[in-house]
C-alpha cells in the first residue's frame, strides 16, 4: 500500500498549525481568566460596600422614622463629617457600576474571541486527521501518534460543546493546558512516520474499536479535569476564597456546577467505553481465538470502565458522594496511565499500539 507523502506532510503542517492556533487560544483564555478575576473581585466589593451602606442607613436611622441624623457622631477632629462608608456616596456607585459593567463587556470579548480560535484550531486539528487517514488510504489510527492525534480532537469538541456557555469560558486554561501537553508529547516523542499497519491490525474492527473507545477516553478526559476543579472549588469555596489558590479559583464557577459536568460527562463517559471494550473483545476473539484474556491493556481499561461505574455510583448514594470526584479523579489518572506506561512500557499483545 502506497503513502501520499504529499497529504502526509499537509497534516503534519496541519497538527503543528492546530498546535499555535491552541497556544494562540490558551494566551487569550488567560487573558479572559485574569479579567474575570478581577471583575469577581470589584463584585463582591461593590456588594460589600452595599451592604455596609445599608448597615449605615439603619443605625443613623435607629432614633426612630424621621428622625434628623446627628453628623456630630462622624465629625472628625477637624469639623469634617465622616459619614460611614456608602452614605453620601450612591454616585461613586453608580459610576463604578456603570464602569464594572463596561469591563464585563470587554472581557466577553476576550472570551469569545478565545472560542472562535478554539473552533479555528479544531477545524485545522481534524484536518489533519483526515489528511492523515488520506494519505495512507485507512483510519488513523494506527499508532500511538495518531491515537493521542485523535483522543485530543475529539476531546477538544466534547469541550467546546460541553462548555458554550460563558459562566463556563473560565474553564478552557484548565483544558487547553493538558491539551497542549498531551499534543506535543504525541507529536515529538510519539511521532511516526505515515506507513501502513502491522498485519494485526488490519481488521475491519480496528476503526470501529479504536474510535469508541478514544470517543469515551476523550470525554472522561473533560469528566476528570472538571471533578478536579470541584476538588479546589471545594477547597476554596466561591465568595469565600483566600490566599493564593483562592485567587486562582476566583473566577472559576462553584463546586456545584463543576460537579455537574463531571457527572453529566461521566454519564456519557461510561457507556461509551463500555462498548469500546465490548467490540474490542469481539474483535479479540476474531484475531486471537478469545474474547478476554487479561492482557494488561484490556485488565488496566475494563478497571478504568469499573472506576466511572464506581463513580457514578457513588455520587448517587449519599454515603459516599463526597469520595466520588477522587473515584472519578483516580479513573483519569487510570486512563493516562494506560496510555502511556501500559502501551510504552509493559509487554502484551497490545504492544504493537505504538508501532506502525
Amino acid at each position: 500500500m502506497l503513502v501520499n507523502q504529499s497529504l502526509s506532510n499537509f497534516s503534519d503542517i496541519s497538527f503543528q498549525t492546530a498546535f499555535i492556533i491552541y497556544v494562540i487560544a490558551l494566551i487569550l483564555s488567560l487573558v479572559y481568566y485574569g479579567r474575570v478575576q478581577g471583575i469577581v473581585a470589584r463584585r463582591r466589593a461593590l456588594q460589600a460596600d452595599a451592604t455596609a451602606e445599608s448597615s449605615a442607613k439603619e443605625l443613623v436611622t435607629v432614633g426612630g422614622a424621621g428622625a434628623d441624623v446627628d453628623t456630630t457622631a462622624f465629625a472628625g477632629s477637624d469639623g469634617a463629617t465622616d459619614l460611614p462608608a456608602g452614605i453620601g456616596h450612591a454616585t461613586d456607585a453608580g459610576v463604578d457600576k456603570q464602569a464594572l459593567a463596561a469591563d464585563e463587556a470587554k472581557a466577553d470579548k476576550w472570551g469569545g474571541m478565545t472560542q472562535s480560535v478554539i473552533w479555528l484550531g479544531i477545524i485545522l486539528h481534524f484536518t489533519a486527521i483526515v489528511l492523515r487517514g488520506l494519505a495512507t488510504s485507512r483510519f488513523p489510527f494506527g499508532n500511538l501518534y495518531e491515537y493521542v492525534l485523535m483522543v485530543t480532537g475529539i476531546t477538544m469538541v466534547a469541550a467546546s460543546i460541553a462548555i458554550q456557555r460563558k459562566e463556563w469560558r473560565t474553564l478552557w486554561p484548565w483544558l487547553l493546558t493538558p491539551i497542549l501537553v498531551l499534543m506535543f508529547y504525541g507529536g515529538t516523542k510519539l511521532y511516526a512516520e505515515s506507513a501502513p499497519v502491522v498485519p494485526a491490525l488490519q481488521s475491519h474492527w480496528m476503526p470501529i474499536h479504536v474510535s469508541v473507545v478514544s470517543t469515551g477516553a476523550s470525554i472522561g478526559i473533560v469528566s476528570g479535569i472538571a471533578s478536579l476543579l470541584h476538588m479546589l472549588r471545594v477547597w476554596q469555596p466561591k465568595g469565600r476564597e483566600s490566599g493564593f489558590f483562592g485567587a486562582i479559583a476566583r473566577p472559576l464557577p462553584s463546586a456545584v456546577k463543576l460537579d455537574q459536568l463531571a457527572y453529566r460527562t461521566a454519564v456519557i463517559t461510561l457507556p461509551v467505553l463500555g462498548v469500546g471494550i465490548v467490540l474490542g473483545a469481539i474483535w479479540a476473539e476474531s484475531a486471537w481465538g478469545r474474547f478476554w484474556g487479561w492482557d494488561p491493556k484490556e485488565t488496566v481499561s475494563f478497571a478504568t470502565w469499573v472506576l466511572y461505574a464506581a463513580y457514578l455510583h457513588a455520587r448517587a448514594t449519599p454515603m459516599f458522594r463526597k469520595a466520588a470526584p477522587w473515584i472519578n479523579i483516580l479513573a483519569l489518572a487510570t486512563m493516562i496511565f494506560n496510555l502511556f506506561f501500559i502501551n510504552m512500557v509493559v509487554s502484551g499483545l497490545h504492544s504493537y499500539a505504538g508501532l506502525n
